[in-house]
């Protein structure tokens, strides 16, 4: 079965990592969540949106985003990278590259052929009022290469190659053993990614995106560094020797910068700056939102994984179930989010207090459709 993150399974029982499945879940929520937000009032892309004009609202809404894109897609590559390394020793170069070519290129090409231009439909006829049939839609439409929300799954799959041709290049290659690094360690390597990522958006500023596959530059140097900090992690068996006194101080660094977070109001009123300044360009606003952001987003991921390791590395049937879902929630989660926010669009009530009403629903009608997708013979063996 495929999945954004190979099962822990694939190690051996030694190195078992239960917990990813309640941390795959924990993260599928919040990419739903992250674009629900978006949805209603949140900064950021979306197929559909309406926007609160609260401007009270739109704090808590932007502060949800802004720590969630600090992490969660970082965390996917570092576990998904986490169990490459096994799996490609099992099954050697050619058959796992061909295995990761179908399981990754598939739901790229149905996302980009079929469902993409289907939900576009959708909004173009409910959602702007063109009353036309699809085929005369389709007629017109020309984004026939556009990845989506799998922009995620095309950076995978392209990380991969990159790996497999680097093993397969560098066969005898001896890397020396390194031990986990302590809370002072992980935060000075946070900041230096910061640096470098202050450093690119003076080129590709946040929201730039490179098309058509969907990548923001803004946001790979963290992507990238923690993939390859996933793959050295596995190496060493981090995950199995990381300090709690370490996850436990980073989680309570996260939780002080999180409260830093309403200064940023602060600095741009005293300053009279230019919002889109946070995203990049050579202010020096650029450059404490980019290492707030890293060091903020590495915290919570050494939290996370370490809060895992002690409370669930223990085998748990329903999350279990859940975990097996979740790429195909990642998959169809942005029908689920267009169909229910088209279908109350009519509703005459303050977008962020229809937030509170939507966000459990599409959460729960998300992992729905997950399990019956993951229920179809075939497909299964795909997603």
């Amino acid at each position: 079965m495929a999945t954004l993150v190979p099962q822990p399974a694939s190690l051996s029982s030694k190195s078992k990592i239960v917990y990813v499945d309640h941390l795959k879940v924990i993260l599928t929520v919040l990419v739903i969540l992250h674009h629900t937000f978006i949805t209603y009032g949140a900064p950021g892309g979306w197929y559909y949106f309406q926007k609160t004009t609260n401007e009270f609202a739109k704090i808590p809404l932007t502060l949800f985003v802004s720590v969630n894109q600090s992490f969660f897609m970082g965390l996917f590559f570092f576990l998904s990278a986490y169990f490459i390394g096994p799996s490609y020793e099992k099954k050697g170069p050619r058959k796992f590259l061909a295995d990761r070519l179908l399981r990754l290129g598939l739901p790229l090409v149905f996302y980009s052929l079929v469902l993409g231009p289907f939900m576009n439909y959708l909004v173009y006829y409910f959602g702007k009022g063109h009353h036309i049939s699809f085929p005369q839609f389709l007629s017109g439409y020309d984004d026939w290469i556009d990845f989506g929300v799998l922009w995620f799954v095309a950076a995978l799959l392209l990380f991969t190659i990159v790996y497999v041709l680097v093993r397969i290049t560098f066969k005898n290659l001896n890397i020396k053993p390194l031990s986990v690094p302590n809370a002072l360690a992980i935060v000075l390597f946070a900041a230096s990614v910061g640096v470098i990522s202050f450093l690119v958006r003076l080129v590709f500023p946040v929201g730039w995106v490179l098309h058509p596959v969907g990548f923001q530059p803004g946001h790979f140097s963290q992507y990238i560094a923690l993939f390859t900090l996933g793959l050295v992690a596995s190496k060493n068996n981090w995950l199995n020797t990381i300090s709690d006194i370490t996850g436990k101080r980073l989680g309570l660094l996260a939780a002080r910068l999180l409260l830093f977070f309403p200064l940023f109001f602060v600095i741009e009123k005293l300053t009279h700056m230019e919002g889109s300044w946070w995203s990049g360009g050579p202010h020096w606003q650029a450059l404490l939102y980019a290492v707030w952001e890293q060091v903020i987003g590495f915290s919570i991921i050494v939290g996370l994984l370490s809060r895992g390791r002690r409370l669930w590395n223990n085998p748990s049937a329903r999350i279990s179930k859940l975990s097996r879902y979740t790429f195909a929630v990642y998959i169809f989660h942005p029908l689920v989010i267009i169909s229910v926010t088209l279908a109350i669009s009519g509703f005459n009530i303050e977008p962020a207090l229809k937030l509170l009403f939507v966000a459990p629903i599409v959460v729960t009608l998300s992992f729905v459709l997950g399990r019956m997708i993951v229920s179809i013979p075939g497909v299964n063996k795909i997603v």
